[in-house]
């Protein structure tokens, strides 16, 4: 539980910076879903083992084709 504050940290920092493009938590806390850019799956295993909690999950890689989200679809620019 003293890790979780770190992990929102760096999770926060990585949305910030683009590697995290989405951040989910299952209601009773035991999966968790990242959308993580990288040029390979090295680069992302490099990014899960700076989060303080990657000592305590088993990651699950799988390579997206695409990742639609309901605020990228139909937006207007006002320019």
């Amino acid at each position: 539980m003293a890790l979780i504050p770190k992990q929102r940290y760096i999770i926060n920092t990585m949305l910030a910076d683009g590697r995290v493009k989405a951040y989910s938590l299952s209601m009773d806390r035991s999966k968790l879903w990242a959308i993580m850019t990288g040029t390979s799956e090295f680069e992302v295993m490099e990014n899960i083992a700076q989060l303080p909690l990657s000592e305590y999950m088993s990651p699950n890689i799988s390579e997206l084709m695409f990742h639609n989200t309901s605020d990228a679809v139909m937006q207007f620019s006002l320019n």
